[in-house]
């Protein structure tokens, strides 16, 4: 169970570090950054690379946002193999829908409860 742990820290570390690097190193806004990682974890997943780091890291591999990005793929795939290429966007969405809602709930209320900075 330790080395569960070690493992889920240590991929979940480099994930982060590979973010952190894009946006100090490379200069990227966090939108280009976040986007480039979700785009990643999209490409693993469709070449079944994404579901073995899931396996071996556990919480280091689906905490990360790339992590989204397998989730879209993962439903956009199997939603093309039920319902042909009509799938494609049902099943991204069918996958995801509830953490983008409870982004924008929660978003919202964040909104109505603190004052932005301007």
């Amino acid at each position: 169970m330790l080395a569960m742990f070690f493992w889920a820290f240590i991929i979940g570390g480099i994930i982060c570090v590979i973010g952190q690097l894009l946006f100090d190193v490379v200069k990227l806004s966090p939108g280009h950054t976040m986007s480039i990682l979700v785009v990643v974890g999209a490409i693993l997943s469709g070449f079944g690379l994404y579901e073995p780091l899931i396996n071996f890291a556990g919480a280091g591999a689906t905490i990360p946002i790339t992590s989204f990005g397998n989730s879209l793929t993962t439903g956009a795939m199997q939603e093309v193999q039920k319902h042909g290429i009509v799938g494609v966007l049902t099943g991204m969405f069918e996958v995801t829908s509830s953490g983008i809602s409870a982004a924008i709930i929660f978003g919202f209320i964040g909104s109505l409860i603190f004052k932005p900075k301007g």
